[in-house]
C-alpha cells in the first residue's frame, strides 16, 4: 500500500521535471524576440543576420524532431533526455557568453538541437508512465498549459530580464533550472524503450525528413526577407518537398520506418496533428506581430510588452483544469472546436487595433479570449495526439506532434511577415508616408491578422472534424477509479 502511495506520489514529482523541461524549450522560441534589438547593438548584428538569431533554433529544432523522438524509443526515452538537457543548457550557457554574430548563431544551432532532442523524448515519457485515461488527461492538461503559455511567458520574462540585467541573462536563466531536472532525472524518470524485435535505424528515412523539415524552415525564413517569387525560394521549396516526398516512399518500403505511417490511421492523432499545425501557424504569427505593433507602433519599452501578455499566460493556466476535465468526459473533438472559434474570435479582435491603441480597451479583451481559446486547444490537441498510440510509437508520436507545431509556426510567420510588408508599403506608396509610420505599420497588421483568422477557422473545421467522437467514460468506470485511490 505504502509503496503503491509512493509510486504515485513519484510519478507526479516526474511530471514536475519533465514540465520544467518543457517550459524552457517552448520559452526559448519567443524569450529572444524582446532582446533582439539589444542583442543587435552589443553584437553588431547585421539586419539580415538578427533573424538567424531566431531562424538558427527554429532550423535544427523544427528538422531534428522526428528523428529525436525516434531516437527515444530505440535508444531509451529518458537516456535521450537527459542527452537533449545537457547539450540544451551548456549551449545556453555559450549563448550568454556569445561575443560575436558567428557565435551566438552557431550556439543557437546547438540549443535548437538539444531541443529537439529533449522534447518529444519528455513527452513520450510523460505518454509511458501515465496510463491512457482520466490520469494521462490529466497529466497531458498540465504540459498543456505549459505548451500553450510558454511562448507568451517567454515574451514576458525576456522583456523583464532584458530590462533588469542585459540579454545575455535570458539564455543564463535556463542553465540552474537544466542542472536541476538534470540532476533530479535518474531518481524520478524511469527508462523505457520501445517493445520492438529490431533495433534497426533508418537511416536513409532520417537523412530525407531531417534535410527536408530544415529547408523547409530555411525557405520560408528566407522566402519572407527575399519574397517568395524569386528563384531561390522555388527552388528551396522544391527541394524541400523533394526531400519530403522521398520520406514518404522511403517509410513505406521500410522495414523499420523512422515515422511508421501506420499511426495515421488513428483519426484523433491525424486530425491533433493538423489542428497542430494550422494552430501553430496563427498562435507564433499573432505573437510576432503583437510583439511589433506593441514596440513599433505604441513604443512600448521591453518590460511592458513583456508584461502585456501577462493576461494571455494565466488565461490558458488558469483555465487549464476546466480545459482538461471538459476534454476526459467530452472527448478532445468539441473542446478544441469551440477552442479554436475562440482564438479566431480574438484574432479578429486584433484586426482593429488603431494606431494610438489603449491597451485595456483594445489589447487585453482580445488577449483574453484568445487565452482562454488556446487553453482549449492546446490540451485537446496534447491528449488526442497521444490517444490510442501503442507504447512502442511513443517517441515517434511525440516528435510528430512537436514537429507539426513547430513547421506551422515558421509557416504563419513566413506569410504573416510577408503580408504585413507587402501591405505595409502599399498603405505607404498610396498615402505618401513612411514605411515605418505607425498608420502604414498599422494597416499591415491588420491584413495579416485577417489571414491569420481565416488559418484559425480552417483549424476550427478541419482538425477537430479528422477526429474520432469519443464517448465520456462508463460512470462505473470512473466509481472504480475513485474506490482504488481511497484504498
Amino acid at each position: 500500500m505504502v509503496d503503491r502511495i509512493i509510486s504515485k506520489r513519484r510519478r507526479w514529482f516526474a511530471l514536475a521535471v519533465l514540465v520544467a523541461a518543457q517550459f524552457m524549450v517552448v520559452l526559448d522560441v519567443a524569450i529572444v524576440n524582446v532582446a533582439l534589438p539589444t542583442i543587435k547593438t552589443d553584437l553588431h548584428f547585421s539586419q539580415e543576420g538578427l533573424q538567424w538569431v531566431i531562424t538558427a533554433y527554429s532550423i535544427l529544432f523544427g528538422g531534428v524532431l522526428l528523428l529525436g523522438g525516434r531516437a527515444a524509443d530505440l535508444l531509451g526515452r529518458r537516456r535521450m533526455f537527459m542527452a537533449g538537457l545537457v547539450l540544451f543548457s551548456v549551449s545556453s550557457l555559450l549563448d550568454g557568453i556569445a561575443w560575436s554574430e558567428g557565435s551566438l548563431i552557431a550556439f543557437r544551432s546547438l540549443q535548437g538541437l538539444g531541443a529537439a532532442l529533449l522534447a518529444p523524448a519528455a513527452l513520450s515519457i510523460l505518454t509511458t508512465t501515465f496510463e491512457e485515461g482520466r490520469e494521462r488527461n490529466l497529466a497531458l492538461g498540465i504540459w498543456g498549459a505549459v505548451s500553450g503559455s510558454g511562448a507568451a511567458a517567454g515574451v514576458l520574462l525576456g522583456g523583464a530580464l532584458t530590462s533588469a540585467f542585459s540579454w545575455s541573462w535570458i539564455f543564463f536563466v535556463n542553465v540552474p533550472v537544466g542542472a536541476l531536472v538534470l540532476a533530479l532525472s535518474p531518481f524520478l524518470l524511469r527508462e523505457s524503450r520501445a517493445d520492438l524485435n529490431h533495433r534497426h535505424f533508418d537511416t536513409q528515412g532520417a537523412v530525407s525528413i531531417t534535410g527536408g523539415l530544415m529547408l523547409l524552415v530555411y525557405a520560408l525564413t528566407r522566402a519572407s526577407q527575399h519574397g517568395w517569387a524569386t528563384a531561390e525560394t522555388a527552388g528551396l521549396l522544391a527541394g524541400a518537398a523533394a526531400l519530403i516526398v522521398a520520406f514518404v516512399v522511403i517509410e513505406l518500403r521500410s522495414p523499420a520506418p523512422i515515422l511508421p505511417l501506420r499511426i495515421f490511421r488513428l483519426r484523433t492523432l491525424s486530425g491533433s496533428n493538423v489542428l497542430s499545425l494550422l494552430s501553430g501557424a496563427s498562435v507564433f504569427a499573432q505573437f510576432f506581430l503583437l510583439t511589433l505593433y506593441m514596440q513599433q507602433v505604441l513604443h512600448y519599452s521591453a518590460l511592458q510588452t513583456g508584461a502585456a501578455y501577462l493576461t494571455f499566460t494565466l488565461a490558458i493556466i488558469l483555465m487549464a483544469g476546466i480545459s482538461q476535465n471538459v476534454v476526459t468526459r467530452s472527448g478532445p473533438k468539441p473542446v478544441s472546436a469551440v477552442g479554436m472559434l475562440m482564438a479566431t474570435v480574438g484574432l479578429l479582435l486584433y484586426t482593429q487595433l488603431p494606431v494610438h491603441g489603449h491597451y485595456f480597451w483594445n489589447i487585453f479583451p482580445a488577449f483574453l479570449v484568445g487565452g482562454i481559446g488556446m487553453s482549449f486547444v492546446f490540451i485537446p490537441m496534447s491528449i488526442g495526439a497521444l490517444a490510442g498510440v501503442e507504447p512502442r510509437d511513443a517517441g515517434v508520436a511525440s516528435g510528430l506532434l512537436n514537429t507539426t507545431q513547430q513547421i506551422g509556426g515558421a509557416i504563419g510567420v513566413a506569410v504573416a511577415t510577408t503580408i504585413a510588408t507587402t501591405y505595409t508599403s502599399h498603405f505607404a506608396t498610396a498615402h505618401h508616408v513612411g514605411s515605418f509610420s505607425p498608420a502604414a505599420l498599422t494597416h499591415g497588421f491588420h491584413v495579416a491578422f485577417y489571414t491569420l483568422a481565416a488559418i484559425g477557422f480552417a483549424a476550427a473545421l478541419l482538425g477537430p472534424g479528422l477526429m474520432q467522437r469519443e464517448q465520456a467514460a462508463e460512470p462505473a468506470f470512473a466509481e472504480l477509479e475513485v474506490l482504488e485511490e481511497a484504498a
